[in-house]
């Protein structure tokens, strides 16, 4: 019981805060964290409730004034595609807990139950199914909550006779001929790899409806970058955003939105291969 408190005081600070923010930018309010917000937030803090039995209220503090007072005010990214760039980057670094406030708040914001299961599907080939499906049960109970049904409709294009060619033809469309180039010269006991490249990852995924292939390519970024350790994957799809018509500038509104999450290493990494796009 205790630790439902905790956590459902702990969601509404949150939820105060991005209203408060929301309010301020109505009013013609500074980008930074309100003054409003603060005092609000300290006068919860000072009371005898849930929040101040709290292991660490003061790294709390620092987390929502950082969260919803500085990044999420941050630059002109779209409030729904912010939204999505939050929920992969925090599926890909496994911050299952906190999925839950984040898709509260991209239903509120207009993103729709098939474009929040379709941003979580896509992180299946980058991140792991497990990283997923734990995501899933977080995604799945706020939807059961909501009385939205379950199972979402079927955003599949393809057949298991369909998804290598259709999935080979989309990674054309992205990188161009190359792909067909790597097939042919991969090494025999590696094709499989390419085959499974060509009809999971792209097949499967990037054919499906529910999400343009310039969305998917942003958000397929982001969950790399978030990820860490795959750089070499992060250029590449770096290149493929470009190719996509997403802009450096967006990508690094997007990267932005992460650094809560993901810290700044990571960041840093992903800031540094933007800047070395040609």
């Amino acid at each position: 019981m205790k630790k439902i408190l905790k956590i459902i005081l702990s969601l509404s600070i949150s939820a105060m805060l991005f209203s408060c923010n929301a309010n301020s930018q109505n009013e013609g309010g500074n980008l930074t964290m309100t003054e409003k917000a603060k005092n609000k937030y300290n006068e919860l803090l000072k009371k005898d409730a849930p929040i101040t039995k709290l292991d660490d209220p003061e790294l709390e503090s620092i987390y929502n004034n950082f969260l919803y007072g500085e990044v999420y005010n941050h630059g002109t990214l779209d409030k729904k595609l912010r939204e999505l760039v939050t929920l992969v980057s925090i599926t890909a670094s496994q911050g299952t807990d906190m999925i839950k406030p984040h898709i509260e708040t991209a239903l509120n914001v207009g993103v729709s139950p098939i474009e929040i299961k379709e941003a979580i599907y896509q992180c299946s080939p980058y991140v792991g199914f497990p990283r997923v499906f734990a995501a899933l049960e977080k995604v799945n109970e706020v939807f059961k909550e909501k009385n939205i049904s379950l199972p979402i409709e079927s955003q599949s294009t393809v057949t298991e006779e369909t998804r290598f060619d259709k999935g080979l033809d989309t990674q054309v469309i992205m990188f161009g001929e190359s792909m067909r180039l790597a097939h042919s010269n991969a090494a025999s006991n590696q094709k499989h790899i390419r085959n499974f490249l060509s009809a999971n990852c792209f097949g499967d995924f990037y054919t499906r409806t529910g999400l343009d292939l310039k969305t998917r390519e942003l958000l397929t970024f982001i969950m790399i970058i978030s990820l860490g350790g795959a750089e070499p994957q992060a250029i590449a799809h770096a290149n493929g955003n470009i190719l996509m018509g997403n802009t450096k500038d967006m990508m690094i509104e997007a990267v932005t939105q992460c650094i809560p999450y993901i810290g700044y290493p990571r960041t840093l990494n992903a800031i540094t291969i933007i800047n070395n796009i040609q």
